[in-house]
């Protein structure tokens, strides 16, 4: 068994395409040569290769036996002979077969395993240039090899065998390249057992895990985590060397959060803290070095940062001079969509479906309704326009600072909220009352259009709008009734529906089944969907709930053939001592003791303690009598049954033990 190594030297990619490469690269070379068996395919990166090692590949493949069909015998001798020929055999050769159409021609090939040597020479190149990327180039002129980035040189062994190929006129070989800055000037001869202690000899620790570990030992316990800034660097990174810097106490006159995003979104770098949480004057950059002894990469950032934060404070001054509510007249200048209008209309709108939420959820309406009034307003500040990742965050802070009220101001600073399945909802009823009628809108109005997302496309973000209001509607447990506002646009209601199945089942952990049971019912508050989810997930285990579940299924199969989808109550005088009746009496019961309570875990337990009567009624009595009116009755009770019960959800579409579906 031997061990494959796989370089792919290329110019700086960016950081946020590695890992989706690195994906497809894994699963693309696991596809070509899965004949080849190995005990495990590892990749790794840096900004300047993609690398990719096997172990354990046998030497040759597998002989494969194929058996391919030929002519029918009935089609005679020449589509015989003529089959022969294709399969480099003779008539006598050939084997025969019978099946529904009669008797035919086969041959069985042997087709020898390809050598490994050979095979990756000849699958590399396919394997390389298919990694798709959301953008490529190409550098050898038009219609030749595109990727990512140039390739510049590749390392491909077996062993310390190389692997013959060439893509864009690259070779490949045992020839590496170190660091751009810190490494040797000249090309490194590598093996397959040297070739990361080389590299690492040239300052490239090729392990992303490994250069994550050095920049997390030495940012210290007062730098602010940040898991998403942590993994940009790492892929920025050959030789990752954190570096502080400080800057002068006068600035922490801004927010906290501006600070921040310019440190963090223009500078990557992390912020310190003090002891109480709040920001340190001091800053934390990582460089692509092996450290800094005479502090000029301190100094030069210290620079940088301090003429991005007098851009900042500067445009918070200015800013100050107009209040967030005499600049919503120019959000008429701001466009929203082309075929939509501008901001000022969103904004009209938006007022109109957050006042008519916050009167159905008894909220703040006055706090509502200014906070929608001036929720977009700092798209026409300058702040925001330079540092757009902070819009809804500086309207926050401005309504704030102008007097506005905390409640306003928190409402407009988490309206973006969520922004991701992770994020936090906004933290107060108004903010989650604007946030949710902003989301609408775009929904309501896209949708209205026809520019509704397909496949993976998704230019407006609708989907993660969706998912912000369902998320939202169900940790915060407001009773909206959701389908009152998306019920008149053709297409939402289902794109919803979508969303919260998703929701359900990757937030909730819920099965699918169980979605669909309490889904098929309908729903008119989320609320009360995610408490019949729970119940249903929680009763679930229990001994009585499966069966009862399959004995519901055997009701709406019985119901369909009968063809009932309507129905009177049973006749009790109708009902025959025994089964029959005790399964009605214990009908009766339930019922009561469901209209009795509303915690759906107490109502299930209740319909799950039927399966005994049930089970007897379907083990003892026959529904189909031959008596017309005890035929209907009996269908008539069985029809109450599934009626009065799967209003919390239908029991059908759970899956039971040993069911398939």
């Amino acid at each position: 068994m031997a061990n494959f190594l796989l370089e792919i030297g290329v110019e700086e990619i960016p950081d946020w395409m590695i890992e989706p490469a690195l994906a497809e690269l894994h699963k693309r070379f696991a596809d070509a040569f899965a004949a080849f068996g190995g005990s495990s395919i590892t990749t790794d990166a840096t900004p300047r290769r993609l690398v990719l090692q096997a172990k354990d590949l046998i030497g040759q493949a597998p002989d494969v036996e194929t058996l391919v069909q030929g002519p029918y015998l009935s089609a005679g001798e020449k589509a015989a002979e003529g089959f022969a020929k294709k399969q480099n055999t003779t008539i006598d050769k050939l084997s025969k077969m019978t099946d529904a159409k009669g008797e035919r021609y086969i041959s069985n090939q042997l087709v020898k395993g390809q050598v490994a040597v050979h095979a990756l020479a000849e699958k590399l190149p396919g394997v390389i240039t298919s990694i798709p990327f959301p953008k490529t180039m190409y550098w050898t002129g038009k219609g030749g090899v595109k990727f990512i980035r140039p390739i510049r040189w590749i390392v491909a062994l077996l062993d310390d065998q190389i692997i013959p190929f060439e893509i864009a006129g690259v070779k490949s070989g045992n020839i590496t390249r170190g660091h751009r800055i810190l490494g040797s000037k000249a090309p490194l001869l590598v093996g397959i057992n040297t070739y990361a202690q080389a590299l690492r000899a040239n300052f490239v620790i090729v392990s992303a895990d490994e250069r994550k570990a050095r920049i997390e030992k030495a940012l210290g316990p007062d730098v602010q985590k940040d898991e998403a800034l942590l993994k940009t660097l790492v892929y920025l990174t050959e030789f990752p060397t954190p570096i502080r810097g400080s800057f002068d106490k006068s600035y922490l006159e801004l927010p906290k959060e501006i600070l921040s995003t310019v440190m963090r979104h223009h500078q990557r770098y992390f912020s310190v803290l003090n002891a109480d949480g709040s920001l340190a004057p001091e800053f934390v950059a990582v460089t692509n070095t092996d450290g800094d002894p005479d502090g000029l990469i301190r100094q030069g950032n210290e620079k940088v940062l301090r003429a991005r934060f007098n851009d900042a404070r500067f445009f918070w001054r200015v800013d100050q001079q107009k209040k967030l509510s005499a600049r919503v007249a120019d959000l008429e200048k701001v466009t929203f969509q082309a075929k939509l209008g501008s901001y000022k209309d969103k904004t009209e709108r938006v007022r109109v479906l957050a006042n008519e939420i916050a009167k159905s959820l008894n909220a703040d309406q006055n706090v509502v309704d200014l906070a929608a009034l001036l929720a977009k307003a700092d798209l026409t500040t300058d702040m925001v326009k330079e540092f757009t990742e902070l819009q809804g965050i500086v309207g926050g802070l401005y309504a704030k600072a102008q007097g506005e009220g905390d409640a306003v101001a928190t409402a407009i600073y988490d309206h973006y909220q969520p922004i991701s399945m992770d994020a936090p909802i906004p933290r107060t009823l108004e903010g989650q009352v604007v946030g949710i009628a902003d989301k609408l809108d775009t929904l309501r109005e896209f949708f209205r259009i026809e520019m509704i997302p397909t496949g993976a496309k998704d230019p407006f973000a609708l989907r993660r709008a969706a998912q912000g209001i369902v998320k939202i509607l169900f940790e915060a447990k407001l009773p909206l009734d959701l389908k009152k506002h998306i019920a008149d646009v053709p297409g939402l209601l289902p794109f919803m529906d979508q969303r919260i199945e998703f929701y359900l089942k990757d937030a909730r952990g819920y099965a699918y089944d169980e979605i669909n049971a309490v889904v098929a019912p309908g729903y008119t508050t989320l609320e009360d969907l995610a408490d019949r989810a729970e119940a249903i997930h929680a009763v679930r285990p229990t001994d009585n709930f499966e069966p009862l579940a399959a004995s519901f299924k055997r009701i709406k199969n019985i119901l369909k053939q009968a063809q009932l989808t309507q129905a009177n109550p049973p006749k009790s005088e109708l009902l025959v001592p025994g089964p029959e009746q005790e399964l009605y009496q214990a009908f009766l019961k339930v019922r009561a003791a469901t209209q009795a309570t509303a915690v759906y875990k107490e109502k299930l337990a209740q319909i799950a303690s039927l399966r005994p009567q049930v089970d007897l009624f379907f083990d003892k009595i026959l529904v189909n009598d031959p008596d017309p009116a005890i035929r209907e009755n009996r269908l008539a009770l069985l029809h109450s049954l599934l009626t009065e019960f799967s209003t919390i959800a239908d029991f059908s579409e759970i899956v039971t033990q040993g069911e398939a579906k």
